[in-house]
């Protein structure tokens, strides 16, 4: 694969996306953005907003196979990652797999269940396996979780463990729509549009292909001036008196990632690596300061690189 057929795929995938995803492009892009870099996606908004219909449409125009959690008070961690069961024929137990064992799992409303359950997520996240009864067991290739919650201030919600936010390489937020996007949206489905019947739409990639295109971004190369930018942006987070806890190292590598896939498609911002690795010192909420304010300060102080155009 070249740049050239690396751009041309990412684009069909965003074409067909907009077939039935309306107003939800940044959306669309982060969560496509981070599947290319290998990474994991967390999604915040109210009910209603079509995050699960974004999901379910990259997973269909992607061509990678998709499960659904369904995250609830009583879910238990073996309802994640399967369980050994007992056959009376053989005398023997048996593995059955959970539903994260597929390339693109929705983990929808996350923050309804208890912390125990949320970390079941963990291995699978950081080292694409599974260890059930002492056995660990790969997760096929490409591998994503897409967790969506709700505002953490919403009744009913557990916040997400630090541990489990930091394995995230986005969080996007998704707000209401524009008075003229709610209209097209409303207009579609008074024309008979079905947000759960996605036959309409044809993939774009195999999954095959997603891999080749995760492979061809990890190519990608980085200017040493693009690698301290990163890295002083990040430890800015750590020294900006408003911040009680800063982005770990890991923000620096999802910020490396994201930009080698950025670099491949054609230039996006990306700030929102870091949104959800920072913790605000309680004063700074009380003033009504928010991560992203001081992450847009971040960056506006830390000079952007230039670099020489190669002859």
């Amino acid at each position: 694969m070249d740049s050239v057929l690396f751009g041309h795929a990412f684009e069909r995938i965003k074409r067909q996306m907009a077939r039935v995803v309306v107003g939800q492009d940044e959306l669309v892009l982060g969560t496509l953005v981070a599947l290319l870099a290998k990474g994991h996606v967390l999604v915040e908004g109210a009910p209603g907003l079509g995050k699960t219909l974004v999901v379910r449409a990259l997973a269909v125009v992607s061509g990678t196979a998709f499960k659904r959690i369904q995250f609830t008070p009583d879910l238990m961690p073996s309802d994640i990652t399967g369980s050994s069961v007992y056959s009376r024929e053989t005398g023997a137990f048996t593995f059955v797999p959970g539903p994260i064992f597929a390339q693109l799992v929705l983990a929808d409303e996350i923050n309804r269940a208890p912390a125990k359950t949320q970390s079941a997520l963990l291995e699978a996240m950081q080292d694409l396996q599974v260890t059930v009864d002492g056995v660990s067991r790969p997760l096929p290739a490409p591998f994503a979780v897409i967790a969506t919650q709700n505002p953490v201030e919403s009744q009913g919600t557990y916040p997400l463990p630090e541990a489990q936010l930091d394995r995230f390489l986005v969080k996007l937020l998704v707000s209401d729509p524009s008075v003229e996007v709610e209209r097209t949206i409303v207009r579609r489905h008074a024309d008979g549009f079905d947000p759960t019947d996605l036959r309409s739409l044809e993939p774009a990639t195999t999954a095959h292909e997603i891999v080749t295109m995760q492979s061809f971004a990890q190519r990608v190369k980085i200017d040493d001036v693009v690698v301290s930018y990163i890295v002083e942006l990040v430890r800015r987070t750590r020294d900006d008196k408003a911040i009680e806890l800063g982005a770990s190292p890991r923000a620096s590598l999802a910020l490396l990632r994201a930009a080698q896939v950025i670099a491949a498609s054609e230039g996006r911002t990306f700030v929102a690596a870091l949104r959800h690795r920072v913790m605000l010192h309680p004063d700074a909420q009380l003033q009504g300061i928010r991560a992203d304010d001081r992450i847009e300060d971040i960056v506006r102080s830390v000079p952007v690189p230039r670099l020489e155009p190669v002859s």
